[in-house]
């Protein structure tokens, strides 16, 4: 349960509607090229700033330890540059993103702890300062702090505004983990796709993800998922998995298709956003 005396911050989910992979950088990781997108699926975060130095987590995840928790390393990773007394929090999260599902849901709660604690904490970086604070703490992390549509370069840090149309989205999560490691080790995967020098929602067109066919070649319940999805247009998968999403006409054709779906099948149905909506919370505060 949230606190229902102090202001609720929002904390959204993210589609990748195009992810390539273009090669391989000198430090090991893998180049991409994305474009990212949020949604209104979103958790929310509670926080009010402490006269000490403490970083509490009223909420802890099941199966997440504390001390591991995205929203505490944030605010931790933040902690040097609070300014006076006020650089403590206590923390509270409504998780509704499933985790491990290729959403963000973690990576997105590390940026909201950022840039709240940043105007709690008086801190006053800038947003390339929230940014490369990001960076450090998961790859997704900074295009949540960018806040507007994207196309991602580089591991996800490189990001510059794109637009994309305003659609519905049918999203499944099939009932399996998909360990992101063993995708980009596969030796099936994609690593050669060619970089797009200009960058737009249509030259993009057909979107792809280029670690799909290995996911669904390695997991029987994301690819029987797919496989119903199927039936009603083109699914795609979001991240390196496991949640497929399905872009629909209208909001009327979501909610038809979802009611079709089998119970057992976990679903919603979701739109794209932009801008952030943590940006006019923050205005008004």
């Amino acid at each position: 349960m949230l606190p229902e005396n102090i202001i609720h911050y929002p904390s959204p989910a993210k589609l990748n509607l195009d992810l390539r992979i273009i090669g391989k950088l000198p430090n090991g990781y893998h180049a991409l090229e994305s474009i990212f997108t949020l949604i209104n699926l979103q958790d929310t975060i509670c926080i009010t700033p402490r006269h000490d130095t403490q970083i509490t987590l009223h909420t802890p995840t099941q199966g997440v330890a504390p001390d591991q928790d995205l929203t505490v390393r944030a605010a931790q990773a933040l902690q040097p540059l609070a300014s006076g007394s006020l650089k403590g929090a206590d923390i509270w999260l409504d998780k509704q993103i499933p985790m491990g599902g290729g959403l963000g849901g973690g990576s997105s709660n590390a940026a909201t702890v950022l840039m709240v604690l940043n105007k709690l904490w008086k801190c006053r970086c800038t947003m390339q300062q929230l940014l490369d604070i990001g960076l450090r703490l998961g790859a997704d992390v900074p295009f949540f702090i960018f806040g507007q549509t994207a196309f991602a370069r580089g591991v996800g840090e490189d990001l510059q505004p794109i637009e994309v149309p305003k659609q519905y989205y049918v999203l499944v999560r099939p009932d399996e983990h998909v360990a992101t490691p063993k995708i980009f080790a596969h030796p099936d995967l994609p690593r050669n796709s060619p970089s797009n020098p200009n960058p737009s929602y249509q030259n993009l067109q057909p979107l792809r993800n280029d670690m799909q066919a290995v996911v669904l070649q390695n997991y029987p319940k994301v690819q029987a998922a797919f496989d119903i999805l199927r039936q009603f247009g083109t699914p795609h998968m979001t991240g390196s998995g496991s949640c497929l999403f399905l872009p629909c006409d209208s909001e009327i054709q979501a909610t038809q298709i979802q009611q079709k779906l089998p119970e057992d099948l976990q679903s919603w149905c979701v739109k794209n956003i932009n801008p952030h909506p943590l940006f006019q919370v923050l205005s008004n505060t």
